[in-house]
Formats: C-alpha cells, structure tokens, sequence
C-alpha cells in the first residue's frame, strides 16, 4: 500500500506536458479542481473525464502508475459512496436490511466519488510531470501578487515543494520500517482497534526520528551552500512562456465553456 502512493513523484519523459511552463500547470490544475464543484450534470463531468484523459495521453506517463495512487484513498471513497447513498434522504431505490439506497443518495455518491477521482488524478499528473524545483519557482511566480501584502512568498513555496517531495521519501522509509518490524517478529493485524493502534508506535517513532534527521540534515546544507531566501536571487533557468503553454490556456478556455453550456443549457437526464 505504501508503494502505491504516487503524489509526490516524478516520472521521467519526454513529453509537451513535462516541457511546459510549471506556471500553467500549476494554474490549469487549480482551474480543473475548481471546475469539478461548479455544476452537477453527467456532461459535465463526462467533458473533464475527456480534458482528463487527453492531459494523460499527452503526458506520456502510464494510465495504470497514474491510476495505482487510487489504492491508497478506495477507503475514503468506498466512505464516501455509503454515506452518500444510504443517509441521503429522497426517492428510495433498494433497501437492504435497515438502510434505504435514495436515487438522490445515487446520484450524489456517484458525483462525490468522480470528483474525488478526477481531483486526485488531475493533482498526480502535475506532480508526475514537474521536478521540485521547477514547481518551487512555479509557486513563487504564481504566488508573487502575495508580496504586496508582505507576505514571504518564496518561503511558503520552498516550504510546500519540500512537504510535497519528502512524501514519497517518508512512505519509502515507513515501508522500510514496516518490513524491519516484521522480521523482528512485530504484529500489526491482530488484535482489536486500541492493540492495532499501539502496535503503530514501533513505526511512528523511528520514523519521526528520521523525519527530523533528515529535515536538520537539509537545513545545513541550505546553509552550507549560503542559502539566505529568495531575495536578490537570481535563477540559472528563468521561467518563460512557450507556444505549448498558450495552446494549453486555449484549450482549458474551450473546456471551461464547455462544461459552462453543459451546466447550464443542457437538461439534465439524471
């Protein structure tokens, strides 16, 4: 399960979304989340699945590494679908001993868990596609209008970049912690819910010793190479717009409209 975590990684290849701007797919990732929530109509959401799957043909990056980030939220979704379908109160469809399965219930799962799938995919492919310091200058730029507000702009985006990139570390050394406790004769299925919680401890505690180790370990070699914020620094690549990154902005345009005349002018069948 730790394995199958992919938010944070980046996958290696030669594609136009890996050559874009880290500004636009920052930007066009939010505007794609933001998308998923503005209307509930089936074509809606069958024009994201579409915008979805172009953005993966187009990266290069395989469907099933993409999809294999699903596993470790189908507990949160398989939530998500129950409470949704049996508490939801509306026309019942199917009863199944005390609970009442509601077309409204139905319809509100099946919405919910699409967009927590399209959110979570939609999210791995721009971390797949960008290296931690393309998306630190991302965030900065992106960010920037912030400093007139005196707000540090580039420590809250190396901050974020470094929580993004130590995920996949922190799953691998959890994994490796994992399998040293096994060899060591550990338990962690048996037993009841306060036994399986106490049994966690052997983990957590080395690995928040990790965890600070290697966060002092980073500090001092941000200060060993004069690390002082990004004031006055100067980049050894600048960030500049190419024509894949207006193209991309033409597209997001025609697919905002889209799911607008979708959402609006045509009748919902469901």
């Amino acid at each position: 399960m730790i394995r199958e975590i992919t938010l944070g990684q980046y996958y290696q290849a030669d594609s136009v979304v890996h050559r874009m701007d880290p500004r636009t797919k920052l930007i066009l990732t939010f505007g794609y989340i933001v998308s998923l929530f503005l209307f509930t109509n089936v074509y809606v959401y069958v024009c994201a699945a579409v915008f979805l799957l172009v953005a993966v043909k187009a990266c290069k990056v395989p469907f099933r590494f993409i999809v294999r980030g699903l596993r470790t939220v189908m507990v949160l979704l398989f939530v998500t679908v129950f409470f949704n379908m049996f508490l939801i109160k509306g026309e019942p469809l199917l009863t199944v001993y005390r609970f009442t399965v509601t077309r409204e219930g139905l319809r509100m799962a099946v919405f919910t868990s699409s967009r927590l799938v399209m959110l979570i995919l939609g999210s791995s492919i721009m971390t797949l596609t960008t290296t931690p310091n393309n998306l630190t200058d991302g965030l900065e730029s992106v960010l920037k209008p912030l400093k007139l507000f005196k707000a540090p702009v580039h420590e809250m985006a190396m901050m974020m970049s470094i929580a993004l990139r130590f995920i996949p570390i922190l799953m691998e050394e959890t994994d490796k912690i994992m399998k040293a406790q096994l060899a060591r004769g550990a338990d962690f299925e048996s037993g009841n819910l306060i036994k399986k919680a106490k049994s966690l401890v052997p983990i957590l505690v080395p690995l928040f010793i990790s965890a600070f180790r290697r966060a002092n370990d980073l500090g001092m070699a941000m200060e060993a190479r004069c690390y002082r914020g990004g004031e006055g620094r100067t980049k050894m690549k600048p960030l500049k717009y190419a024509a894949r990154d207006y193209a991309a902005y033409i597209y997001f345009v025609i697919y905002i409209l889209l799911i607008v005349v979708a959402g609006n002018w045509i009748p919902k069948f469901w």
